[in-house]
């Protein structure tokens, strides 16, 4: 008993990198990527996540190894290996990507604070300020425990799932039984699910926060647990949202494009509490999100180009660093508040560079962790790399598949 309880202080002290890095996942975006999944196709969908949670752990999970082996993040370990010249174009894709999903999630701001009767000019600015502060006054091991609690604010989702009362065989059927409708439509929206899940800023940004919390090889088998939990947690979550969205909206035929026009459509159907849980979930994820993508850009580049990084230095100590990641808030915040702006093309831009970002990302990441140099005895092993391999060819696969419907109308 005493060695089980000492297992799980360990397991506490260590968790944090895997299940943050997976939840940012469902932002702004992906929440509205299932929305729309379950409102347009149902549960049709939901047999993807078993692949994905699968994927997902693959890929994170070697991030997290050579975190605990190298000691380095990401882009230290590609500038170290590859160069200068590559590092830094790849770095120039991070940013402008970043900076798009950084939009997008002011935009998630917006739209729930329209959703509380709230202006977006008060909250917005509001939110931002609150980004900033957390990260430029806080340090590492007090801003992972906000952003452990904001992962717990999820659970608004499962709850939403639940008081929209579906039928719990069908939805354990659906997923276990893959269906593929080979219409235009379907394909576009099982690539968009797909690809939303796994984006190259996750790899910079738990490889990077693995280091800056300085786990050793011996707890490694923690961390690696951490990475798991994640995969399966935020896969679950985002199957409550189709869930929802598949009972309430699907079943009475309601199209919708945003996860504020699902929100909006819910309160009708499943009633006020389902309806402001679905707000406070989306307010909940764009916040976090607008903390996580400048912290990860901000991580990267300066990795990449050999300047000082993390949270636990001060402004003084790391100004590259902190400059980069106020810039981005800034951009961000600033441009969901001109009038009439267009986020379709922003989003659309955001989608184009991860999709050509993430095969590069992934292929330096396979070369790394098989170099024997850098990994010892802790690259991969056969099978490893075969199941890595063909998550990494189906993820390129994915991402081409999602640069070309991108400009299908």
């Amino acid at each position: 008993m005493k060695n089980t309880w000492r297992k799980i202080i360990i397991f506490l002290a260590v968790m944090g990198p895997g299940i943050i890095t997976a939840n940012v996942d469902n932002d702004a975006g992906g929440i509205t990527t299932y929305s729309v999944a379950g409102a347009h196709f149902g549960y049709s969908l939901i047999w993807s996540f078993v692949p994905i949670i699968i994927a997902l752990v693959i890929i994170q999970e070697m991030c997290a190894r050579m975190a605990v082996v190298t000691g380095k993040g990401l882009a230290d370990l590609i500038r170290e290996e590859f160069g200068v010249k590559i590092t830094f174009y790849a770095m120039m894709g991070l940013i402008l990507s970043n900076i798009f999903n950084t939009i997008a999630e002011f935009a998630g701001i917006a739209a729930s604070a329209e959703l509380f009767g709230i202006n977006k000019y008060i909250l917005v600015p509001l939110c931002a300020l609150f980004v900033w502060w957390l990260i430029v006054k806080g340090t590492y091991k007090s801003v992972e425990k906000v952003f452990l609690v904001a992962c717990l604010f999820y659970v608004s989702y499962i709850i939403s799932g639940f008081l929209s009362k579906p039928d719990w065989n069908t939805v354990a059927n659906s997923s276990l039984k893959p269906v593929i409708q080979f219409d235009k439509a379907y394909l576009f929206m099982l690539i968009g699910v797909i690809g939303t899940t796994i984006a190259p800023w996750m790899q910079f940004y738990q490889q990077s926060s693995v280091v800056e919390k300085g786990i050793k090889m011996e707890n490694y088998k923690y961390s690696r647990l951490d990475v798991i939990i994640g995969a399966f947690v935020v896969n679950i979550i985002a199957i409550f949202i189709v869930v929802v969205c598949a009972n309430t909206l699907f079943t009475h035929g309601i199209r919708i494009e945003t996860a504020k026009d699902a929100a909006l459509a819910l309160k009708p159907l499943a009633g006020q509490y389902c309806f402001y849980l679905f707000a406070f979930g989306l307010l909940n994820a764009s916040i976090f999100a607008a903390c996580i993508l400048p912290l990860s850009t901000a991580y990267s580049v300066c990795e990449g180009m050999g300047w000082e990084v993390g949270v636990n230095r001060r402004f003084r100590e790391a100004p590259q660093f902190y400059a980069l990641y106020t810039t981005i808030i800034i951009i961000g915040a600033a441009i969901i508040l001109l009038p009439n702006v267009k986020l379709i093309p922003i989003m659309l831009v955001s989608q184009v560079t991860n999709g050509i970002l993430l095969p590069f990302v992934l292929i330096f990441m396979l070369l790394l962790v098989n170099n024997k140099r850098l990994m010892g005895k802790y690259t991969n092993s056969r099978t490893y790399n075969v199941l890595s391999i063909i998550v990494i060819v189906a993820m390129i696969g994915l991402s081409i598949a999602l640069l070309l419907t991108s400009f299908i109308k």
